[in-house]
């Protein structure tokens, strides 16, 4: 079912709808003339943190995950990007190094433009800018809210909240109405929600019990998303 009316998403995560999606054409081929498609297994690096930004990446299909290490190498995941949405165009903006790091959650294809013809199409382009400026408001709106969750909310909350945000991630290709199965781990989970693994195990029991999910090995089947949003406790 539609989560439109019942839950704010705008608040929890990024807009889905490409930068790129009805650019004008000669704007897209500053673009896009130098383009190449890169293919990436599941866990494998797209960058690292410190690393010199050569470009930016476009998910073309699959989904990434964008994270820090801490000093003993856990992972604290940012963001979970989806297909349609660009990576990397921060560090180069800011004229830096990136900031974080990103792997693929699954088999994903990513389109690399290189800094240089990304810097030029910004440069030229109005449309693309106005467009980059209100991704980057809005990011900023996410984080923030995101902060605030880390500060406010119990891990039971957290979870709910993070289980109802990846759902929306991937409810493509399930039919309306259908339970949306959620395809990651509970190390990733953790880290989305700022707990420990023991957590997200005990917490996804009780969800198990109440009829809100069912679990297929690494899969999260949602039931019941109401119930889920209600926890999430989120306005």
């Amino acid at each position: 079912m539609s989560i439109e009316g019942i839950f704010p998403i705008g608040k929890w995560d990024f807009e889905s709808e490409s930068i790129f999606a009805d650019l004008p054409s000669e704007d897209l081929d500053l673009l896009l003339t130098n383009r190449s498609e890169l293919s990436y297994k599941k866990g494998e690096t797209i960058f690292r943190e410190g690393a010199y930004p050569a470009g930016i990446f476009y998910i073309r299909k699959g989904k990434v995950k964008k994270y820090k290490v801490d000093r003993e190498g856990r992972e604290q995941i940012i963001y979970v990007a989806n297909s349609g949405e660009i990576l990397g165009y921060h560090a180069i903006l800011s004229s830096d190094n990136h900031t974080d790091s990103a792997s693929a959650l699954e088999e994903s294809i990513l389109l690399f433009i290189p800094r240089e013809d990304f810097l030029i199409a910004l440069d030229q382009s109005a449309v693309l800018s106005r467009r980059l400026l209100k991704t980057l408001s809005h990011e900023f709106a996410v984080l923030s809210n995101n902060l605030a969750m880390f500060s406010q909310k119990s891990v039971r909350e957290r979870l709910a909240l993070q289980l109802v945000v990846v759902r929306e991630k991937y409810k493509d290709g399930f039919p309306a109405g259908a339970p949306v199965e959620i395809n990651m781990s509970r190390d990733d989970l953790a880290s989305l929600a700022g707990t420990v693994r023991e957590n997200v195990v005990r917490i996804l029991a009780e969800f198990k019990a109440d009829e809100i999910v069912e679990t297929r090995g690494r899969k999260i089947i949602v039931l019941d998303i109401k119930k889920l949003i209600k926890i999430a406790n989120c306005q």
